[in-house]
């Protein structure tokens, strides 16, 4: 393929995913990611994952997407923003900001079934795969490769023009195409997420213990929470935000435009007192197709007994 013709099918790819609502699109040659090995299983010997066991599998495929698909030849990241226009009324019980609307799994895969689509028909006889976070791939590594970031201190994917809250995803494809280079970390001195954790979740700078987080806790694990834990959750029902919250890059922050992603208005308006009335019905149909699903109802009535008693 000539040097014009990659130059060609990188432009369209980017300017489609554009035009699909993807705040931005970057570019990295398939192959094994050598730096990333050691680190990963490192992390893992050390149990980082709780009891997130399913990370343990795959092991080879997460790191190389030539073992996902044999023709791989680009990796194309992509990013879609979730920060929300409004924010959940001050004193109730916390939820994490990508759960504030419908579940991002379907919006993202059918926009990336949509973009292949487009690749097959504009470009011929192409074959890809569409990733995102629940499958196999080291989705921000791939992300830093392609030049959309860099991963910070938090561990989260940060750019300079609009922070870090954003979804990460990924086609692979058997097209060569133009690559983009990494961007510089810029983290700097600055320690804010370290500092601000409520759990000490972040071990050392890049480095953080999944099995302390405030997210695993309260949508992960499946047993009872610790007691240890207790008075440390900072009222967090779902998730935490509060690594990104504290982030300097995130004052740059600009609300999405993904109609999918607007706030549920129970989640900006209910109190604590509706949170803890809330029944199983009322759950089921205010929550449908919401990331809320993910722990059921029990696991987030759990979380909230839990809050209560701390």
């Amino acid at each position: 393929m000539g040097i014009n013709a990659k130059s060609q099918y990188t432009k369209l790819i980017k300017q489609e995913a554009e035009r699909l609502g993807f705040l931005s699109c970057g570019i990295a040659k398939a192959g094994f990611l050598e730096e990333e090995a050691p680190r990963f299983e490192l992390w893992l010997k050390q149990n980082h994952h709780g009891e997130m066991k399913y990370l343990e599998d795959y092991f080879d495929k997460r790191l190389d997407p030539t073992k996902l698909m044999l023709s791989a030849k680009s990796v194309v990241s992509l990013l879609i923003n979730y920060y929300p226009p409004e924010t959940q009324i001050e004193g109730s019980y916390k939820i994490s900001k990508y759960a504030y609307g419908k579940d991002y799994h379907n919006v993202i895969k059918k926009k990336l079934r949509k973009l292949l689509r487009f690749i097959k028909t504009e470009i011929g006889d192409v074959h890809g795969r569409a990733f995102i976070d629940i499958e196999p791939i080291m989705d921000k590594v791939w992300a830093a490769k392609s030049g959309l970031g860099w991963i910070g201190k938090s561990s989260n994917l940060i750019t300079q023009k609009v922070g870090s809250f954003y979804f990460v995803a990924e086609l692979v494809l058997d097209l060569e195409l133009e690559y983009d280079s990494p961007t510089t970390d810029h983290c700097g001195t600055c320690t804010a997420c370290i500092d601000a954790c409520p759990t000490q979740a972040i071990v050392a700078p890049y480095v953080v213990d999944g099995s302390k987080c405030i997210s695993y806790f309260t949508i992960e694990l499946k047993d009872n929470l610790p007691q240890e834990m207790k008075g440390k959750f900072d009222d967090w029902a779902f998730g935490c935000d509060v690594c990104q919250d504290v982030c300097p890059w995130n004052r740059f922050s600009k609300p999405h435009n993904e109609p999918r992603f607007e706030p549920n208005p129970a989640i900006l308006s209910y109190t604590k007192k509706d949170w803890e009335e809330i029944t199983e019905e009322i759950f089921k149909e205010v929550f449908v197709n919401s990331p809320l699903k993910r722990p059921q109802f029990d696991g987030l009535k759990r979380n909230i007994d839990f809050l209560k008693e701390s």
